[in-house]
């Protein structure tokens, strides 16, 4: 599948699909990996709590044309508020894609710029950025492109609840709610211009746990001894992101109206994107290696990932919280599942230190839980 021509590939996970997934009554799979004694894994089940952790799997059976799901939750917990950093990327790439395919004027190729902006672009060159190095500010040219109402509404119109996507990233105009005009250059002589729109002021969350942490760093570089206000950040639970996945994976698990709707060659476009590691995207691979974007299995080396191993993910990283959504298939054992997994990994309680244990504590668990799951759902 994944090492023989990609559009075989998508032509068998778009096979019909008429079964909803199924409710795991034990958690078997789940529970046995949480179980484990290695110490990347036990350090952190042991303390779930101080760890915020979160983890759903779906299994994926195949029987003839039809696949089923029977889906796993650890901790699992809407209600109870994380960061999703950049995992917001991947609805919003496939949000802009769509909006792209209902403009007869214009596809991912077509070159534009965002009003003030110095970079001329196509959003083929941006989502890859997005896919490859978790680019913010190619998020945040899609984001103005798409307006925050629209984004939110046609999210929740596909039956993706709940979520709030309210911001963009790492810049100091992140809530404004006025978008910015794109300019498309359709050739030398013609430009195309998106009005800029203005979206509804921000609600604040009412969730548990929006208030985090004992201390924060302001925007003057100053100590403020008092929890760190999430109330206004995006949100984007474990069983939304884990939703969008199945979506883009699996489609015809959904209804015509919970779908994306790509193009065939957008599809193949972004799962593409999805799967490939940096350097067959054109990134030097000393900067950035294989795992880069890529913790579950592979998170904790450098080393080059097996062509046997397909994985298609996105990853977020920020104020200390850490996911990674996936869909992995190895060839090899024919294994296949997604996995979603958050935790948060700040000891200090201080958020925006720039202080955080992903690479001694979060990115080698993560890597542990995708290679126990792998190895368990081979048995």
């Amino acid at each position: 599948m994944p090492t023989i021509k990609l559009s075989l590939f998508y032509i068998l996970i778009a096979i019909a699909i008429g079964c909803g997934p199924k409710q795991s009554s034990n958690n078997d799979v789940l529970n046995k990996v949480t179980l484990s004694q290695h110490p990347k894994i036990k350090k952190i089940i042991d303390s779930a709590d101080h760890y915020e952790l979160q983890v759903m799997l779906s299994t994926i059976d195949r029987q003839n044309d039809t696949v089923t799901f029977t889906d796993y939750q650890f901790r699992v917990d809407d209600s109870n508020y994380f960061y999703p950093a950049s995992t917001v990327k991947l609805p919003i790439s496939l949000l802009a894609l769509e909006k792209l395919d209902q403009d007869p004027r214009f596809d991912r190729n077509s070159l534009f710029y965002v009003d003030g902006d110095t970079l001329e672009t196509t959003f083929a060159k941006e989502i890859t950025k997005i896919f490859a190095i978790s680019d913010n500010e190619a998020y945040n040219r899609l984001f103005e492109y798409l307006g925050k109402d629209y984004i939110n509404k046609a999210l929740k119109d596909k039956g993706i609840s709940p979520l709030r996507i309210s911001h963009r990233l790492s810049t100091p105009d992140a809530h404004n709610p006025m978008s910015k005009a794109i300019i498309f250059h359709q050739n030398d002589s013609t430009l195309s211009q998106i009005q800029s729109k203005t979206s509804k002021a921000v609600e604040r969350l009412n969730l548990k746990s929006v208030y985090k942490g004992k201390g924060y760093i302001d925007s003057n570089d100053s100590l403020v001894l008092e929890p760190f206000n999430f109330a206004t950040k995006n949100y984007l639970p474990i069983s939304s992101l884990h939703g969008i996945m199945k979506r883009i994976i699996f489609p015809d698990a959904f209804s015509k109206k919970e779908q994306f709707h790509l193009s065939p060659s957008d599809r193949e476009f972004v799962l593409h994107a999805m799967s490939s590691v940096p350097r067959a995207l054109g990134f030097e691979e000393q900067e950035y290696y294989d795992s880069y974007g890529k913790f579950l299995i592979y998170g904790d080396t450098h080393e080059r990932i097996p062509e046997s191993i397909k994985i298609y993910n996105k990853v977020g990283y920020a104020y200390g919280y850490l996911t990674d959504c996936a869909y992995i298939y190895d060839k090899e054992s024919s294994t296949e599942f997604i996995v979603t997994a958050n935790l948060l990994v700040n000891e200090s309680g201080i958020f925006n230190t720039g202080d955080y244990q992903y690479d001694t504590v979060g990115i080698p668990f993560l890597a542990e839980l995708g290679r126990e799951l792998l190895e368990t759902l081979k048995h």
